[in-house]
């Protein structure tokens, strides 16, 4: 498998979680302990299973991280949704962050099928 860090999925799925973490810098300090470490476990979680799942032996297992990168890639998008619903994330900031993540979604997808297809 490629290092990680030349993977475009994993930069995209990086710039993602630093994003998610400036956005949450703001929020009530009553969420530190809900949703903003919620959001900030899913958009990591991504992240280092792009990692960890290039560092295994062969396609199969590596799908099977892109699987989690992708579950919690939606995770992160649900708890934007709802951080938004609250006030917590201002339209602009929420269409930005959505962007990043679709951007990010659509290159592991991207890399999950090719992985899929190797397997």
């Amino acid at each position: 498998m490629m290092p990680y860090e030349r993977l475009e999925a994993w930069t995209a799925v990086r710039h993602l979680a630093v994003a998610v973490y400036r956005a949450t810098e703001q929020w009530p300090s009553s969420e530190r302990f809900g949703m903003t470490s919620q959001i900030r476990r899913a958009a990591i979680s991504a992240c280092a299973n792009l990692a960890e799942g290039s560092a295994r032996k062969g396609c199969r297992e590596f799908g099977r991280f892109l699987d989690i990168a992708l579950g919690s890639l939606a995770e992160a998008s649900a708890l934007m949704t709802v951080a938004a619903d609250l006030g917590y994330l201002p339209r602009e900031e929420l269409d930005a962050l959505r962007t990043t993540q679709q951007k990010a979604g659509r290159l592991v997808w991207g890399l999950h099928q090719a992985i899929r297809r190797k397997a």
